[in-house]
């Protein structure tokens, strides 16, 4: 017979796999709107701004809100529940799509601005659904969890940039104005999804407990995991956003950007159906290391050459070491929390990723445009090597940390 432990994981992980569903499918819609805004973002920019260096400022724009989403995500999901959460994103969601069709069809550039921030408020709160898919599940079962959730990203790599393929022409002269109005309806698609989450408001004895954040943040564990995740996101990002409007420079294609995007984004979430397998059984550090080694490989492959094919193999090998090293990331921070502390830790930590991630962003247009695509990977060899090295030293911590447990407990040699 099961004890009373063992029976209440087993509900808890049912819980929780009927949420995983609801929360990727969300995950493929959210990261739809993503794509769409990474897709035609620099190359509106480059329409409608006053300067070619600040082309890019949209997508910076987007990061910013991802940042400042974060904390407030946290406080509503910690007062109102993660589910009240999730409208408010979604609603932010429909007003990107709305704005940003009126930004183009007026051509004005700070409304086009307007319209990716709350693209990012909405990005921030989908960021989310990865933590609320471990709620109140077992331990074994919430590195997959939350690699399931975003293995729904799979498909927002195929919908969203096909949703630009398909309607970018539809107003001439007005490229991506009805891209964007598709991208609001999605965005009500996500509400109805949202709404039957099973995520209840937190109990009071959750509201005021745990330790000091502080306190949480000084765990070695907690330091790697939140400075990888700063080193993963940003990163990628840097060179994703600056890709579109690369390979114009080049003289490719917008179509031929809109692939090595789709591509992308598979790449991203692609290997989620396996990652959370792969910490389970190799550990969280070794699989954060081979993804920001990844990246790293991917900016070599950027810097070989400009053909399509070198973007396309870039964007492809960055999307998988994005993968690796966030989720692996996550599933660190989810080991140096209690689950009263959850809220205000995962979204600190958020707050870490996408503010480092929005100081970077504002500088990616004024480096491609002044310096070039190359100097846009070299960028990413420091900060690859500065978090492999706090990573080992994590480990090495953490391993002295249970040398000593075990003495402790043996007791005196005689």
């Amino acid at each position: 017979m099961l004890d009373a432990t063992a029976t209440a994981e087993i509900v808890n992980d049912a819980r929780a796999r009927a949420n995983v569903l609801r929360l990727a499918a969300a995950q493929a819609l959210t990261g739809a709107k993503s794509a769409v805004i990474f897709a035609t973002g620099s190359i509106v920019g480059a329409t409608l701004a006053p300067d070619i260096s600040l082309a890019t400022v949209p997508l910076s724009m987007y990061v910013l809100g991802l940042a400042a989403g974060t904390l407030p995500t946290g406080v509503i999901s910690r007062a109102h529940g993660r589910r009240i959460a999730f409208i408010i994103g979604t609603g932010c969601g429909v007003l990107t799509g709305l704005i940003g069709a009126l930004a183009i069809l007026q051509g004005a550039f700070w409304l086009f601005c307007c319209a990716t921030f709350f693209g990012g408020l909405y990005g921030a709160v989908s960021q989310s659904y990865r933590f609320a898919a471990a709620d109140g599940a077992s331990v074994a079962f919430r590195p997959k969890a939350v690699s399931w959730v975003m293995a729904g990203g799979v498909f927002a790599g195929v919908l969203g940039p096909q949703l630009v393929q398909w309607t970018m022409d539809i107003w001439p002269p007005y490229l991506f104005a009805f891209s964007f109005l598709m991208q609001a309806f999605v965005a009500l698609v996500a509400m109805a999804v949202l709404s039957s989450v099973d995520a209840p408001k937190p109990a009071a004895a959750d509201m005021h407990g745990g330790r000091p954040l502080f306190e949480i943040a000084r765990q070695p564990r907690f330091i790697a995991a939140a400075l990888c995740g700063v080193i993963a996101y940003p990163m990628m990002n840097l060179v994703m956003t600056s890709a579109p409007l690369a390979m114009k420079m080049c003289g490719l294609t917008v179509s031929d950007s809109n692939f090595g995007i789709q591509w992308h984004i598979v790449a991203m979430y692609g290997p989620s159906f396996f990652t959370g397998s792969l910490i389970a059984r190799f550990g969280a550090p070794r699989i954060v290391a081979l993804g920001l080694l990844l990246e790293a490989a991917a900016a070599l492959i950027g810097l070989s050459g400009i053909t399509a094919m070198h973007f396309w193999a870039c964007l492809i090998v960055l999307g998988v070491g994005w993968n690796f090293a966030f989720i692996g990331a996550s599933a660190l921070v989810l080991e140096t929390h209690r689950p009263q502390e959850r809220n205000k830790v995962q979204a600190f930590n958020d707050f870490l990723v996408f503010g480092m991630m929005a100081i970077g962003s504002f500088s990616s247009g004024q480096l491609l445009a002044h310096y070039g695509w190359s100097m846009v990977n070299m960028v990413v060899f420091p900060p690859v090597l500065l978090g492999l090295a706090v990573l080992s030293l994590a480990s090495f911590a953490r391993r002295r940390a249970k040398l000593r447990e075990v003495d402790e407990l043996a007791g005196p040699t005689i």
